[in-house]
């Protein structure tokens, strides 16, 4: 993360992030940290980077989640050239399921 942004605060909210240890325990944070449409924005944003992942091209994932294409290619330079926050978490993600479809 930049160092501009990272402080004593932010590194609080993401002790506390960490500290949750289930669906409910999320959905109660964030529900009460959020609002619905900051909540609808972050999912759509990890949405698209899953399509972007899959080669959806930005005209469909536009329609699909209703985002425009400068946040979809926001996304997709994050993906490109970010930190690979979200491809660590879209693999986890992927590995949640496999495990999922065994059991």
């Amino acid at each position: 993360m930049n160092d501009k942004l990272r402080n004593a605060n932010l590194n609080y909210l993401f002790k506390a992030i960490l500290s949750l240890e289930n669906m409910d325990d999320c959905c109660d944070f964030f529900e009460d940290l959020c609002t619905a449409s900051e909540l609808c924005e972050m999912s759509k944003r990890l949405e698209v980077a899953k399509l972007l992942r899959q080669n959806v091209i930005y005209n469909d994932i536009a329609e699909r989640t209703g985002l425009s294409t400068a946040t979809i290619s926001r996304v997709n330079r994050c993906l490109k050239y970010g930190t690979d926050g979200y491809l660590r978490v879209l693999d986890r993600l992927d590995a949640l399921e496999e495990n999922e479809k065994k059991d």
